[in-house]
């Protein structure tokens, strides 16, 4: 038998396209990609003739051959470890594949970290079926490149507003911001600061939202002084609360943005020399198990972090098997739970300047 050289032997074929597929379909690309993703506003017929499309050019997706060599992992794709709140996701999305006995593979993948690979192309490294993105951002050459592949997907907390058919699960962040303010100014505090996460992401806004909302509802004019923007972390809450106590007129309360940066609040409150609650009070948001070992337990707003995680891997599995989820976006409540780090403002002092008859209406 004749042995052929490798020059002598034929190219491959070409891997189709998403655009060879909807042409020979006589659909556009946008069409494809909804059959690919499961997405229900698709005519029967099309979709069965855009199906079989797929099997015939043996296209990776849930049309073609991915499915039928599902490798039972997912990717989890986290900016650090060194938190309890990923701790919480983590947990959950960990809970919920083991029911399903499906793996996960953790990715630790940092926004300034230009280190390849890069999450998108963690699928095709660990044979994974799909994706879930924990406070990352999303663009659309990413979700592109995904949907090319197969890999479903499925973003938490995300730091931008995604696409309207890209699957995402977060938290009433509005109404948690709204409650924590309420609750303060329910104590009589009219000089409440607020010290969010970054500015640009979409759970920091909202929770600002819901701080100005309660205050102008009551009447309160919202100070600029008083709202600063942190990371999320201790020491951004430490030097927010630092620069707040040296007002001429500091605030009487704080709302953090997460319990850690509460926890940096309490910090900048003792080195100060105040006491939590006597002097100053303190709100976070997230509600982590250590929030009941702070002396004093930690006042703040319950997102469900690992039922979060596990609403995710939940979405995620059933996408791969091909069912959307009846909405894209879900939104888990919050709760304020009340300890001791909240009480009334302490009594008339000279650093502690009585309200103008303006904020007391």
């Amino acid at each position: 038998m004749p042995v052929r050289t490798s020059d002598e032997m034929p190219d491959p074929p070409a891997r189709p396209t998403l655009a060879l597929i909807a042409a020979e379909a006589g659909v556009s690309p946008a069409t494809v990609s909804k059959v690919l993703n499961g997405r229900t506003d698709v005519a029967a017929a099309t979709r069965e003739r855009v199906e079989a499309l797929l099997r015939t050019h043996n296209y990776p997706g849930p049309g073609g051959s991915r499915r039928a060599r599902r490798s039972g992992l997912i990717d989890l794709v986290l900016a650090g470890l060194d938190s309890p709140w990923a701790v919480e996701i983590l947990r959950g999305v960990e809970a919920e594949c083991a029911e399903h006995g499906t793996g996960v593979v953790v990715s630790l993948v940092r926004a300034d970290d230009a280190r390849p690979p890069s999450w998108q192309n963690l699928p095709a490294l660990h044979h994974s079926d799909g994706v879930i993105l924990v406070t990352s951002r999303m663009t659309r050459r990413q979700r592109e490149q995904l949907e090319r592949a197969g890999v479903g997907l499925v973003l938490v907390d995300p730091v931008n507003l995604p696409d309207a058919e890209i699957a995402s699960v977060g938290a009433t962040n509005w109404a948690g911001g709204l409650a924590a303010t309420e609750h303060l100014i329910g104590l009589g505090h009219r000089r409440i600061a607020m010290i969010g996460g970054p500015a640009d992401m979409l759970c920091t806004q909202a929770r600002v939202d819901g701080y100005r909302t309660a205050l102008e509802r009551a009447g309160i004019e919202v100070d600029r002084d008083l709202v600063r923007y942190g990371d999320f972390h201790h020491q951004g809450g430490y030097a927010r609360t630092r620069e707040l106590l040296a007002l001429p007129e500091p605030p009487t309360a704080v709302f953090a943005g997460s319990d850690e940066q509460a926890m940096g609040a309490y910090q900048a409150a003792r080195l100060a020399g105040l006491r939590i609650p006597e002097d100053l009070s303190v709100v976070g948001f997230d509600d982590l198990p250590t929030c009941e070992w702070l002396s004093p337990p930690l006042t703040t707003v319950r997102q469900p972090l690992e039922e979060m995680g596990r609403v995710a891997a939940r979405t995620l599995l059933q996408l791969l098997d091909g069912r959307p989820p009846l909405t894209p976006r879900v939104e888990l409540a919050t709760d304020l739970r009340v300890r001791a780090s909240t009480a009334p403002p302490p009594p008339t002092s000279p650093s502690r300047t009585p309200p103008s008859p303006t904020e007391e209406r």
